[in-house]
């Protein structure tokens, strides 16, 4: 079995040059990552909080990871709209903490939260309260986050470079081909 760092170098460099940004990241990449995909494994649900600017790429990441065309298992994933249509609403620490309290109810604190967006933007706060929730984070250096900036012109077609090899990374797990966990 491979190491997640070294198959994930592979991976990259198999994707061609336009993906040599990821290449100068890949150590947040690996690190931040592979947390992320052993949670997965351990059959942990998914709970994905984007800011505003990247609803669409929630709804990609959504329709996407359990995609009929895959030949893996279903992951549960769920967004944070969906526990808590208001969650917009949401503001101060007490209703968070009711927010938090209500998803550890449903979920028996089998998730991890899954955050893409603004690092000050108020959608995270719930994120950051876990140390186990991964960040694809932006303009804030952020413990565990793999960083971008929000005035990158090419940060969309970035995102869905980032999810492409995520995608191919929990493949790559599900199926024995990497391990994770070293």
């Amino acid at each position: 079995m491979n190491d997640f760092a070294q198959w994930s170098l592979d991976a990259i460099r198999e994707e061609g040059g336009c993906f040599s940004w990821i290449e100068e990241q890949r150590f947040d990449w690996t690190t931040t990552t592979s947390q992320a995909l052993e949670q997965i494994l351990n059959g942990k649900t998914i709970i994905l909080i984007t800011d505003e600017k990247r609803k669409w790429l929630e709804k990609y990441i959504v329709s996407s990871i359990n995609s009929k065309q895959l030949e893996r298992p279903l992951l549960p994933i769920i967004t944070i709209d969906n526990m808590y249509q208001h969650y917009n609403s949401v503001s101060g620490g007490e209703m968070i903490d009711i927010v938090e309290n209500m998803i550890s109810l449903s979920h028996k604190e089998d998730y991890f939260f899954w955050y893409i967006g603004n690092g000050d933007d108020k959608r995270a706060d719930i994120a950051k309260r876990k140390d186990t929730s991964y960040f694809w984070m932006f303009d804030e250096e952020y413990l565990n986050a793999f960083n971008l900036r929000s005035y990158d012109k090419l940060l969309d077609i970035k995102l869905l470079q980032l999810y492409r090899i995520f995608d191919a990374s929990l493949n790559a797990a599900m199926f024995g081909e990497v391990d994770v966990s070293s």
